[in-house]
């Protein structure tokens, strides 16, 4: 069975808050184009033994909207980390710290269990 650490309820709350905006984040990333930048299209070579081709539409570049709303989501993930990474209860622990950072990623999975 893994160890199990006490961690304060406001390190649970921001690696939470964490897994969800990567969450959304990757979810919308999926509706953007592929280049943030005007790129043209391309169609890559004929795969072996296979009639397939890679390729890949014009992408338009993103709209100014969905670079600001990409700059927020980073922002965030970055202000979340730095918060669960710079936590003063990882100061407290005199040993088995990556294995208490491993349990914090998976401690919201306890609770919904």
């Amino acid at each position: 069975m893994p160890k199990t650490f006490p961690f304060p309820q406001d390190l649970l709350d921001a690696q939470v808050a964490l897994h969800e905006t990567r969450a959304t984040y990757e979810k919308y990333a999926k509706t953007l184009p592929w280049s943030a930048e005007p790129m043209p299209g391309w169609e890559g070579d004929k795969q072996l033994h296979s009639s397939y081709r890679s390729h890949k539409e014009d992408s338009p570049g993103y709209t100014e909207e969905q670079a600001t709303e990409v700059r927020r989501f980073q922002d965030e993930l970055r202000r979340l980390s730095a918060e669960v990474m710079t936590h003063p209860y990882w100061s407290t622990l005199s040993e088995d710290v990556v294995a208490a950072r491993m349990a914090l990623k998976h401690a919201h999975e306890l609770a919904e269990a």
